[in-house]
């Protein structure tokens, strides 16, 4: 039986018509304006001094003597320990005097670390010490109450840190460990750490409206604040959104009709990547070259995961019931409700976000995907790619 001609945009909700966008990940956490460094293509050195600038408060040339003084620091550093040898304890840098203080274990190694032009200081601990410490307390975990929050190693005040609650109290916890409490510093905290919801292609988002899409690709605005391309018909330019646990977003810019484009800009931190999520993993996404004509083609959707098919025509003008979207490609790879906004690949090159289509992954069919070139190039987003 011939598929039925009938095309629709692949989301579901309030925009739905039948049918129905980053870091090798390394989850560095980050705001909605900042992300993994491996979720974005590599800062210049103007990129880092303005960061420098906004977030520590420096000018220009501030920063830049202080990256400078960080250099002559950590090469002090990596000669005091050798210097020092087994009585080594770490070493503390202080941005406000540009100053490096070795800290040993042992006095007899001040001479010799202070003969490599290094401050010192006689510690109890130091890091192996504190790191023993820390281990000790790691293999009690289980028993840990739940005000603590965790605990790390602080070679500066020479004592393991451990965080509790507002309120809260670690000494019975510090008892039962064994640990010599002289070497433990307990500090409250009104915030408890959480896991950071993830962008990243194919994964789910839900619309304002009630509607469920796919994220397309990991992408920066202008203002390098973090978000991702997705279709233009699951939500208009100010539509809010969620994913994971507790993510939000908002549609900085939307598409549709005409064409079928958008990009959502992360409101509440995320760990973002630039690929799209697969079981066990991320495909990564290495750039945005057009495919040909003919070349195969695959594509990631919250419904459906991954399906594969051939790229058979560009430049389509499509005309769905919401109205004509122009230059879309078109595809015979599968789709299905839920799909919309997802990312297309070919050859680990990005190629466009899922429009909408006819049939379905049981009989097949003929969907099209937005070319990415134009939401980059209108809106002057930026790809995140490995």
């Amino acid at each position: 039986m011939r598929t039925s001609p009938v095309l629709s945009a692949l989301g579901t909700g309030a925009l739905a018509f039948g049918l129905v966008i980053a870091a090798a990940p390394g989850a560095l956490a980050a705001g909605s304006e900042r992300t993994a460094p491996s979720a974005h293509t590599p800062a210049t050195a103007d990129d880092l001094l303005t960061a420098m600038e906004r977030d520590l408060g420096l000018s220009q040339h501030e920063a830049e003597e202080l990256l400078e003084a960080q250099g002559e620091a950590f090469g002090l550093a990596r000669a005091a320990a050798r210097a020092a040898g087994d009585a080594y304890g770490g070493s503390v840098f202080d941005p406000d005097t540009a100053e490096l203080t070795v800290l040993v274990t042992d006095r007899g190694a001040e001479a010799a670390v202070e003969a490599v032009g290094a401050d010192s200081r006689v510690v109890d601990h130091g890091t192996e010490g504190l790191g023993a410490i820390v281990e000790e307390l790691n293999g009690v975990e289980d028993a840990t109450p739940p005000e603590v929050t965790g605990w790390y190693a602080d070679v500066e005040s020479d004592t393991v840190v451990i965080e509790v609650m507002e309120g809260g109290t670690a000494d019975a916890f510090i008892d039962s460990a064994g640990i010599d409490a002289s070497a433990v510093t307990v500090t409250e905290t009104d915030e408890r750490p959480e896991l950071l919801d993830e962008i990243a292609g194919g994964l789910p988002y839900r619309t304002s409206s009630g509607g469920r899409c796919s994220m397309g690709f990991t992408a920066f605005d202008g203002a390098d604040r973090v978000g991702f391309v997705t279709a233009g018909h699951c939500g208009t330019v100010g539509t809010t959104v969620t994913f994971g646990s507790s993510g939000t977003g908002r549609f900085d810019h939307s598409s549709f009709p005409g064409s079928d484009i958008a990009f959502v800009r992360a409101t509440s931190p995320v760990s973002a990547y630039p690929g799209i999520r697969r079981p066990g993993g991320y495909e990564d996404v290495r750039g945005w070259s057009e495919a040909p004509v003919g070349a195969s083609v695959c594509r990631f959707g919250a419904t459906t995961g991954w399906h594969c098919g051939t790229i058979q025509a560009r430049n389509q003008t499509v005309f769905y019931p919401q109205g004509a979207v122009r230059g879309l490609t078109r595809t015979n790879v599968c789709a299905e409700p839920g799909d919309s906004g997802g990312p297309f690949i070919s050859s680990g090159q990005a190629q466009g976000v899922t429009s909408g289509g006819s049939g379905n992954c049981a009989f097949g069919g003929t969907t099209f995907f937005q070319p990415l070139n134009q939401a980059l190039n209108a809106w002057g987003l930026r790809l995140a790619t490995v």
